[in-house]
């Protein structure tokens, strides 16, 4: 029988302080701390998913079990605690769901096994995931052991909703916000996966996964599993519109190209040709919206700035454009867009409403605002009769 396949954000979970992607600062604190042998009693990690809370409990827990820990804190990762708690099988590390875990009884049972001493290591340490699902009888049943913890005992608290922790606990902790990774830093870390697991990707390919992740590197990997699990060697932006149903950033750049042209005809073609690609028109509008904000960053502040999240192949794409818009136009031409996006979503001529948009889009300057034609109409005096030609 063969071996059960483990997904990659499981097997490339980071096993030290140093492989957390994007949470350096969280990291050397905590080494430090660990160093200093000032470690708290209790921790609050807080942030979006997939970020690296629950690997981080899991390293902070290893590290301070681990017998063999390096002289800058780091656990070892050989032991036999270490690969233990890895495994999540270690008897003095208990992982706990509070969404599973909420009631006050279980809470109690807590603090009843919180007094014994644990079975090998120095400390019993208890990671909750989630401890914002504990109702408000749990939180308040773990109040005292929080205030007043056995020496041996130590908490870690991971979750996405830290204003719904209440105050009286969060006190209580050393609080850690865990920032979204950025999205080049997952780019970099997925690159690497790919290296690793023989398969080799086109930048743009990686860059666009990367930035689906939406700063959570799980849901990045999780990504990229599906792709791989396609059984292709090479990733490409066709692979990933195929999957996905995202399209490549070239077509949107023509549409965009054919917008800036003051072609409407094009436009309406290339905008077509997405929707028989199969995407939805909400989902087109939104890529729509996310590229002009490229454009508009580097129209800007230039080629060069950081604002810009994408590969540095594409920043070319966008600088081309750049000079064909001024920054107030493209700010229009988004909140054109996101007011259309708006309309769509509870109408029922979708195809309609979009198709006029991209009219708009490419003849904005043949279309005068409500604006303009009351300020003319205005300094005419009220006059009706008075003829505004269109500019």
């Amino acid at each position: 029988m063969s071996e059960a396949y483990t997904v990659l954000a499981r097997r490339y979970r980071s096993q030290t302080f140093d492989e957390l992607v994007g949470q350096e600062a969280i990291a050397q604190t905590l080494k430090n701390a660990i160093k200093a042998e000032r470690v708290a009693h209790a921790f609050l990690f807080t942030g979006t998913r997939g970020v690296g809370k629950t690997s981080a409990a899991r390293i902070l827990a290893k590290a301070i079990n681990c017998p063999n820990r390096s002289d800058d804190g780091n656990p070892c990762g050989t032991c036999d605690t270490c690969k233990a708690i890895a495994r999540g099988e270690d008897m003095d590390v208990i992982e706990i769901d509070g969404a599973s875990n909420n009631s006050v009884d279980q809470v109690r049972e807590l603090r009843q096994s919180a007094g014994i001493r644990p079975a090998h290591s120095p400390y019993k340490i208890y990671i909750v995931d989630e401890v914002h699902m504990l109702s408000g009888g749990a939180f308040n049943a773990l109040l005292k052991t929080l205030e007043e913890p056995p020496s041996h005992v130590k908490f870690i608290f991971a979750t996405t909703d830290v204003h719904k922790v209440p105050a009286t606990i969060i006190s209580r902790c050393q609080r850690f916000d865990f920032k979204n990774i950025p999205t080049q830093r997952i780019a970099d870390h997925l690159t690497k996966v790919c290296k690793d697991e023989a398969v080799t990707a086109d930048a743009d390919a990686i860059f666009r996964i990367a930035r689906l992740g939406n700063g959570s590197m799980r849901d990045a990997l999780s990504i990229l599993d599906r792709v791989l699990s396609l059984g292709e060697t090479h990733i490409t932006d066709k692979i990933l519109e195929d999957l996905l149903g995202r399209p490549p950033t070239a077509v949107i750049a023509q549409l965009v190209e054919a917008i800036a042209a003051s072609d409407a005809a094009a436009a309406m073609t290339q905008a077509d040709h997405l929707l028989v690609e199969g995407m939805g028109v909400e989902q087109v509008l939104s890529e729509l919206v996310e590229f002009l904000r490229n454009v508009m960053v580097v129209t800007a502040c230039g080629v060069k700035t950081e604002l810009l999240d994408v590969p540095t192949e594409s920043r070319e794409r966008y600088t081309s454009l750049a000079g064909k818009f001024d920054p107030p136009t493209l700010v229009h031409l988004m909140a054109l867009a996101e007011q259309t996006l708006r309309s769509i979503k509870s109408s029922t001529m979708q195809r309609p409403l979009f198709d006029a948009l991209i009219v708009r889009l490419a003849l904005s300057e043949q279309f005068t605002s409500i604006r303009d034609l009351l300020s003319e109409t205005e300094g005419t005096g009220g006059d009706s009769k008075k003829k505004v030609t269109p500019h």
